[in-house]
């Protein structure tokens, strides 16, 4: 059986999805304004120029750093609260067609993004895809945040990810697609018989024109609503527990620009 990969930021919708979360965060108080103006800023340099493996890294470990402690039921709440205000308006019309596209011709759909388990989830069952892999961060038996990750879906763990779903699917990598705007994701893109660049990075552009893959630009976003039925907020409660990392772009832009004291 043949499958169909997708990234989630700038590849299925147009932000960076922690970053979205930056005003239901705010309004809970769980972070502040100067954080989410951070943010933004951080938002505008993501999408101009990507991110390198090393500022990924960098980042993730800054994210860790800043969550540990949180509570997961508050963070959970705000999250499947927010849910369709935040994820409904950005997503690409173009990729919610390439995704119809494949399950009309019976292949399997996959999520596959360095987020949380707790975005990307309820995100793919509003996309009605097959399956998910995300990020999925440590919780101590009090319910809060360790600062540690029990598995980080970047680079070539997604490839380990997918293999996993390859052999629990019965799937032929070798015939399958995957789409991705980021150099961090040439792994995934080259586990796959069919990868396509998707609004890519300057370093993923330059590889995919080398390589002649597909380069794709997806420029128009529609509220999900009016692509496919929607389950109501209490639906998706379930796939909102456990947040580790909810505002990590937030965060992580914050932390690492802020001004050094001597």
């Amino acid at each position: 059986m043949e499958a169909a990969f997708f990234d989630l930021d700038k590849t299925v919708i147009a932000k960076a999805s922690m970053v979205a979360f930056g005003r239901p965060l705010y309004r809970a108080g769980l972070v502040s304004r100067w954080l989410v103006l951070r943010a933004l800023w951080g938002q505008l340099v993501y999408l101009q120029l990507g991110h390198s493996d090393a500022q990924m890294e960098k980042s993730r470990a800054a994210v860790l750093r800043l969550t540990k402690g949180w509570d997961q039921a508050k963070v959970s709440a705000v999250v499947r609260d927010a849910l369709d205000e935040v994820i409904e308006p950005i997503v690409y019309e173009e990729a919610l067609a390439l995704i119809r596209t494949h399950r009309e011709a019976g292949r399997r759909v996959f999520i596959v993004s360095a987020s949380p388990i707790e975005v990307v989830a309820p995100l793919a069952a509003y996309l009605q895809v097959d399956d998910a892999i995300a990020t999925r961060a440590r919780v101590d038996e009090h319910g809060r945040y360790t600062g540690e990750v029990d598995f980080s879906s970047h680079g070539a763990n997604k490839v380990i990810a997918m293999e996993e779903l390859a052999e629990r699917y019965d799937l032929d990598l070798a015939a399958s697609y995957a789409y991705s705007d980021s150099v961090t994701d040439l792994p995934m893109l080259e586990a796959v018989g069919h990868p396509v660049a998707v609004n890519p990075d300057r370093e993923l552009r330059r590889a995919a024109v080398e390589r002649e893959w597909e380069v794709l630009t997806f420029a128009l976003e529609v509220p999900l609503r009016s692509r496919v039925p929607m389950p109501s907020p209490g639906q998706t409660a379930a796939g909102a527990a456990g947040l580790a990392g909810i505002g990590a772009g937030l965060a992580a832009w914050w932390y690492l620009r802020r001004p050094r004291r001597p």
